[in-house]
């Protein structure tokens, strides 16, 4: 899917900057023609990343820094993904949890704007994808992707949690890790306790079985990284569908609680899911066996216990420290030539590059029961506010306007405005077609996410979503 001789040429000007900046001293890694082919053919896909913490001001929590440019201070970046055949990246917008209500919505979205804003930054380059089929096409075109995902969904709470998750769909989440390693509303994290250091206890809620099978109906994979063994198998009896490890390495070859053991392994291709191999050393072995070569250790250990069609590859950049020998995606390629010296067949390589994670996602998507075709139809609503806008107060009035196709008629009664996962009912303008909404309660935090809705005579949904936040 690759341009061969460009990618090498790219390499070697990342490698030079990156030398350059005494960020790393490492050697060209050797590319065997053979390996270069196999790789440049294939659809690469890394399902995690925390890039996006590098894009936002650790102050404002806006965007800042584009990865459209090589950044020293990034494991990956646009260039980094060329120069290493990078096809796919998975961009986790990541919190570990806060105590203050609306802080962790707030960091989400901001991480989610980041992504967007990316997307618009460098829209000859860069594509967002919510789908196989999106994925293969922004492929073609020669494009890097991006898919938006979330670590940690601790803005999920009783009051909010279906209608935001369904905000998060329409923002092009389609993997959601339910916790990182502190415990939250919906399940145990492996640090089995909350982020204000009480201990937790009974595995998956009753709130986290219902965001689950919302998932499954909206098509969204559930991720299983970070979780507590209690937590993973109530997940293992409720999912309905495939699910996913984004970066988890296994228990056999390296003991530490965020490996997966031999049976969490077994139980997930069960579901015809997959384990993502992480790249952070401190996952892959003791010090002094934390290279590329263990990596592949922990990848030939999946396919030795499941089979080839249940492992992949989910990095961590930008989440830690990596191999030496694999310190950013410009080095992806190297997995690759380590395969192939190991003997793998080509449709094998693609497999473990990329192939079984499409078809992870294609199946999950395939099994939901939400249904694209049947929105957009006899309504069209055009928001005032664009993506990533500010507002100037706390109580803003949200206004869209709504335009009927000729011969189709309204449902007034159906039009909702949802704001952070809560439903309000809005005004309507018959004459002008202006849907809108006050906000009286203040707003707490800076980011937000609002859903103007409706719904025609014959039941086709349209919904338009947006994140702002507040400039002041």
């Amino acid at each position: 899917m690759k341009r061969g001789m460009e990618k090498i040429l790219v390499f070697l000007l990342v490698l030079l900057f990156v030398i350059g900046s005494s960020t790393i001293a490492v050697a060209v890694p050797a590319i065997s023609e053979n390996a270069l082919k196999i790789h440049d053919d294939a659809i690469t896909i890394d399902t995690h990343n925390d890039t996006m913490l590098r894009v936002i001001d650790s102050n404002t929590w806006l965007p800042v820094n584009n990865i459209g440019n090589l950044l020293s201070n990034a494991q990956l970046d646009i260039p980094k993904m060329e120069a290493g055949g990078l096809d796919v990246a998975f961009f986790g917008s990541y919190t570990s949890g806060y105590t203050q209500i609306g802080r962790a919505g707030s960091r989400l979205l901001s991480l989610i704007n980041a992504l967007h804003w990316t997307e618009r930054m460098n829209s000859e380059k860069f594509g967002l994808a919510f789908s196989v089929n999106e994925i293969e096409e922004l492929a073609r075109e020669g494009k890097s992707v991006g898919v938006p995902t979330i670590e940690g969904a601790y803005s999920l709470e009783e009051y909010n949690a279906i209608e935001l998750l369904n905000q998060y769909y329409d923002l092009g989440i389609r993997v959601v890790g339910l916790c990182w390693s502190n415990s939250n509303s919906l399940g145990e994290g492996v640090n089995e306790k909350y982020v204000d250091g009480t201990p937790s206890e009974g595995g998956l809620t009753n709130l986290g079985v219902e965001v689950v099978k919302e998932m499954n109906r909206l098509g969204m994979i559930v991720d299983v990284s970070h979780m507590n063994e209690e937590t993973f198998w109530d997940v293992i009896e409720v999912a309905e569908a495939p699910i996913m490890a984004s970066h988890s390495n296994v228990m056999g070859l390296f003991e530490h609680a965020r490996n997966l053991t031999d049976e969490q392994i077994i139980a997930i291709a069960n579901t015809n899911g997959i384990v993502q191999q992480n790249f952070y050393a401190g996952y892959l072995g003791p010090v002094g066996d934390r290279d590329l070569k263990k990596l592949v250790d922990h990848i030939e250990y999946v396919i030795d216990l499941v089979g080839i069609d249940y492992v992949g590859l989910g990095s961590d950049f930008d989440g830690g420290g990596m191999p030496v020998d694999l310190p950013n995606a410009s080095f992806y390629y190297r997995i690759t030539e380590e395969l192939v010296e190991r003997g793998y067949k080509k449709s094998e390589i693609d497999k473990i590059l990329g192939k079984n994670t499409l078809r992870v996602m294609k199946e999950v998507q395939n099994s939901a029961e939400k249904d694209p075709e049947n929105a957009g139809q006899g309504i069209t609503i055009v928001p005032d506010i664009q993506m990533g806008e500010g507002v100037s107060s706390y109580t803003p009035l949200l206004k869209a306007e709504v335009l009927k196709d000729k011969g189709s008629h309204i449902d007034e009664s159906k039009f909702r405005v949802i704001v952070d996962g809560i439903v309000y009912s809005p005004e309507y303008d018959e004459e002008t077609g202006e849907l809108s909404l006050q906000i009286d309660e203040p707003l707490i935090e800076k980011f937000h996410v609002v859903t103007f809705e409706g719904e025609n005579n014959s039941g086709k949904v349209t919904r338009e979503t947006r994140i702002f936040y507040i400039e002041n």
